[in-house]
Protein backbone atom coordinates (compact mmCIF):
# COMPACT_ATOMS: atom_id res chain seq x y z
CA UNK A 1 0.00 0.00 0.00
CA UNK A 2 1.34 3.51 -1.14
CA UNK A 3 -0.33 6.35 0.96
CA UNK A 4 -0.37 9.33 -1.47
CA UNK A 5 -1.78 12.04 0.61
CA UNK A 6 -4.11 13.40 4.00
CA UNK A 7 -7.34 13.09 2.87
CA UNK A 8 -8.87 15.01 6.03
CA UNK A 9 -8.45 16.03 9.36
CA UNK A 10 -11.60 15.07 11.59
CA UNK A 11 -12.31 15.93 14.98
CA UNK A 12 -15.70 14.74 16.90
CA UNK A 13 -17.84 17.44 18.72
CA UNK A 14 -20.86 16.89 20.70
CA UNK A 15 -22.32 19.94 20.12
CA UNK A 16 -22.77 21.10 16.57
CA UNK A 17 -24.07 24.53 16.62
CA UNK A 18 -21.49 25.60 19.28
CA UNK A 19 -18.92 24.03 17.42
CA UNK A 20 -19.43 25.92 13.83
CA UNK A 21 -19.85 28.50 15.94
CA UNK A 22 -16.16 28.22 16.47
CA UNK A 23 -14.76 26.76 13.59
CA UNK A 24 -16.75 29.32 11.19
CA UNK A 25 -16.77 32.80 13.73
CA UNK A 26 -13.71 32.65 16.24
CA UNK A 27 -11.34 30.82 13.10
CA UNK A 28 -13.09 32.22 10.08
CA UNK A 29 -13.73 28.72 8.21
CA UNK A 30 -16.02 28.54 5.56
CA UNK A 31 -17.76 24.87 5.50
CA UNK A 32 -17.82 23.26 2.06
CA UNK A 33 -20.10 20.74 2.92
CA UNK A 34 -22.04 19.39 5.28
CA UNK A 35 -23.99 16.23 5.02
CA UNK A 36 -26.79 15.80 7.64
CA UNK A 37 -28.90 18.83 9.45
CA UNK A 38 -28.69 21.32 11.93
CA UNK A 39 -27.86 19.38 15.12
CA UNK A 40 -26.38 15.90 13.29
CA UNK A 41 -23.88 16.38 10.83
CA UNK A 42 -20.45 16.06 9.29
CA UNK A 43 -19.15 19.24 7.98
CA UNK A 44 -16.45 19.98 6.49
CA UNK A 45 -13.66 23.07 5.54
CA UNK A 46 -11.65 22.47 3.04
CA UNK A 47 -8.08 24.70 3.90
CA UNK A 48 -5.09 24.78 1.03
CA UNK A 49 -5.10 21.11 -0.62
CA UNK A 50 -6.65 19.22 2.80
CA UNK A 51 -10.32 19.12 4.33
CA UNK A 52 -10.80 19.59 8.20
CA UNK A 53 -13.97 18.17 9.22
CA UNK A 54 -16.11 18.12 12.79
CA UNK A 55 -19.08 15.88 13.07
CA UNK A 56 -21.36 14.49 15.59
CA UNK A 57 -22.97 11.16 13.56
CA UNK A 58 -21.13 8.40 15.95
CA UNK A 59 -21.90 8.37 19.25
CA UNK A 60 -18.46 5.93 20.00
CA UNK A 61 -16.51 8.99 18.26
CA UNK A 62 -15.82 10.93 21.56
CA UNK A 63 -13.73 14.47 21.67
CA UNK A 64 -10.46 14.18 23.64
CA UNK A 65 -7.60 16.78 24.32
CA UNK A 66 -5.01 14.37 24.48
CA UNK A 67 -6.46 12.77 21.62
CA UNK A 68 -4.80 13.89 17.51
CA UNK A 69 -4.42 17.30 16.24
CA UNK A 70 -4.57 19.73 13.48
CA UNK A 71 -1.85 22.39 12.75
CA UNK A 72 -3.92 25.47 10.70
CA UNK A 73 -1.00 27.90 9.21
CA UNK A 74 -2.42 31.44 9.89
CA UNK A 75 -1.07 34.33 7.85
CA UNK A 76 -0.32 36.93 11.03
CA UNK A 77 0.77 35.10 14.19
CA UNK A 78 -0.10 37.91 16.77
CA UNK A 79 -3.41 38.60 15.38
CA UNK A 80 -4.41 34.98 15.32
CA UNK A 81 -3.48 34.84 18.54
CA UNK A 82 -5.13 38.26 19.73
CA UNK A 83 -8.56 37.58 18.57
CA UNK A 84 -8.31 33.80 20.36
CA UNK A 85 -6.89 35.36 23.48
CA UNK A 86 -9.84 38.24 23.11
CA UNK A 87 -12.55 35.59 22.64
CA UNK A 88 -11.88 33.82 25.33
CA UNK A 89 -10.56 30.19 24.35
CA UNK A 90 -8.66 28.10 26.74
CA UNK A 91 -4.71 27.96 25.73
CA UNK A 92 -3.02 24.10 26.45
CA UNK A 93 0.28 26.01 25.63
CA UNK A 94 0.68 29.65 24.93
CA UNK A 95 2.96 30.64 22.21
CA UNK A 96 6.28 28.99 21.60
CA UNK A 97 8.99 29.87 19.06
CA UNK A 98 11.15 27.14 17.50
CA UNK A 99 13.83 27.98 15.16
CA UNK A 100 11.75 26.95 12.32
CA UNK A 101 7.79 28.42 13.45
CA UNK A 102 5.84 29.56 16.00
CA UNK A 103 2.66 28.14 17.53
CA UNK A 104 0.34 27.72 19.89
CA UNK A 105 -2.15 25.01 20.89
CA UNK A 106 -5.95 26.11 21.73
CA UNK A 107 -8.75 23.99 22.83
CA UNK A 108 -12.08 24.57 20.94
CA UNK A 109 -15.31 23.78 22.49
CA UNK A 110 -15.45 20.05 23.23
CA UNK A 111 -11.48 20.14 24.42
CA UNK A 112 -9.64 19.14 20.97
CA UNK A 113 -6.31 20.73 20.63
CA UNK A 114 -6.07 23.06 17.62
CA UNK A 115 -2.15 24.16 16.93
CA UNK A 116 -1.97 27.58 15.60
CA UNK A 117 1.02 27.79 13.51
CA UNK A 118 3.29 30.21 11.52
CA UNK A 119 6.22 29.22 9.03
CA UNK A 120 9.44 31.37 9.91
CA UNK A 121 11.00 32.79 6.60
CA UNK A 122 13.85 30.36 5.29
Amino acid sequence: MKILDIAFAGYPVTDLKRAREFYEGTLGLKASHVFGDETTAWVEYDIGAGTLSIGNGAPQWKPSPGGGCVGLEVENFDAAIRALKASGRVFYSEPIETPVCRMAVVADPDGNSIIVHHKKAR
